[in-house]
Formats: structure tokens, C-alpha cells, sequence
């Protein structure tokens, strides 16, 4: 994308009512007064909250708030240029109960109330492989931590991946924490019982993965300790 493009996207984003670009100032100051109120004052009911980490272009959020009308999501992600396209295609179709927010994912607890959250989507993150990338990831215990914060009791987190060590560093990690998990499979279009919320929703690069016979994963887990 160009950077003539990006800017535009930029500018249209500040005007769009569906979209929160808060300054890091704002997040550490606790002057977002969304904070412990994204249902009242964002979405204007009191509906369960979702979140989307990592939402890229929106399609998933975006989706996800078609199949359930009675849920707000909220989509997540550093680059407002790509959520863009789907706070663009939320308001010309009037989705009312979808939304982006521009932060970094590592600030999250500072943009949520402990337990404001129903739940939790990671859609093809990047699998930071490198050792030294560690800290990036994701499902990482530190971030796992701000998961458990932020989640209601028995609120979900759900990871759909096309990285196998992704897949099997999280299971690793939530075994070896005693954590429950409801349901996991290395490749859910091969699997007849897996959630229809997980494979009735496909991204762009989903359906390219796809197409070249790679396999979809998905977890779904809670804390226990919540």
C-alpha cells in the first residue's frame, strides 16, 4: 500500500464514530473514559463485550458481529490502515455493534476494567518463532496474564492459527498451567464437530492458506484460577 493511500486511510479513520485512537498519554493516564464503560458509552447497551487482538483488516470482527447481534466486538490492532476496510464496510452497512481500536495489544489491561470482558479472539497472530521473539507472542505467560485480568470468570479465549508451533506451543503452555481447555484440533476444516463460528468466518489469507491444503488449528480455553 502506498503512503498516499495509508494517509488517506489515516484521515478517514479519524472521522469514522467506530473507531478509538487513543495517545499512549491517554492509556497511562487513565483519561480514556471507555475504560470499565465500552458497553454503555461505545456501544450503547450492555451486551457482552468481545475482543478481537490482532484483527488485521476487520473481517473476522466484522463477521463475528453479523452471526451475533446480541454481542459488541471490538477489534484490536497497531495499524489502523488495515482495520480501515472493515470500520468502513461496519458503518456503510450499519453494524452497530462492531469497533476498532488502534493501541498496541500489550496495553490492554490499561484499556479494560478487570473482568469487562466476555471474550477473547487471536486470529492468525504472528507466531514470533525465533527464541528470541518470545516475548512477542501472543499466548506467552505475560500476555496470558493480562488475558486472565482483563476476562470475566469463565470467559473464553479462543486462538485460530495456521502456525503448528503456535498451536502446539499454547496447548504446551496452558497444559503445563493446569488451565481448561474446552476444545483444540490441529485442523478444523478435517474435523466435522468443529465450531461453526470457526469455520464459517474466513480471512483473505485464510482462504490462501487454504487453497494450498495448509491446516487451520483452534483452541478454546479459560483460566481456571479466574
Amino acid at each position: 500500500m502506498g503512503s498516499k493511500n495509508k494517509l488517506r486511510r489515516f484521515k478517514e479513520n479519524e472521522t469514522f464514530a467506530n473507531v478509538v485512537q487513543p495517545t499512549r498519554e491517554e492509556v497511562f493516564s487513565n483519561a480514556l473514559d471507555l475504560k470499565g464503560n465500552w458497553k454503555k458509552k461505545f456501544f450503547k447497551n450492555e451486551n457482552p463485550l468481545v475482543l478481537e487482538l490482532g484483527c488485521g483488516k476487520g473481517e473476522y470482527s466484522v463477521n463475528l458481529a453479523i452471526q451475533n447481534p446480541d454481542k459488541n466486538f471490538l477489534g484490536i490492532d497497531i495499524k489502523g490502515a488495515r482495520f480501515w476496510r472493515g470500520a468502513k464496510t461496519a458503518l456503510e452497512e450499519n453494524y452497530t455493534n462492531v469497533g476498532f481500536l488502534r493501541t498496541q495489544i500489550e496495553l490492554i489491561d490499561h484499556l479494560f476494567e478487570e473482568n469487562e470482558v466476555d471474550e477473547i479472539w487471536i486470529t492468525f497472530p504472528d507466531p514470533q518463532i525465533k527464541y528470541t521473539r518470545t516475548k512477542h507472542r501472543l499466548t506467552n505467560q505475560e500476555f496470558l496474564n493480562k488475558y486472565q485480568k482483563i476476562l470475566k470468570p469463565d470467559g473464553f479465549v479462543h486462538l485460530k492459527t495456521d502456525s503448528e508451533f503456535m498451536h502446539g506451543y499454547t496447548l504446551g503452555l496452558l497444559h503445563g498451567l493446569e488451565e481448561d481447555i474446552v476444545y483444540a484440533h490441529h485442523d478444523v476444516y478435517g474435523n466435522t464437530m468443529s465450531p461453526k463460528e470457526v469455520t464459517s468466518i474466513q480471512t483473505f489469507y485464510e482462504k490462501q492458506y487454504l487453497e494450498v491444503n495448509k491446516k487451520i488449528t483452534y483452541i478454546k480455553f479459560r483460566f481456571r484460577s479466574k
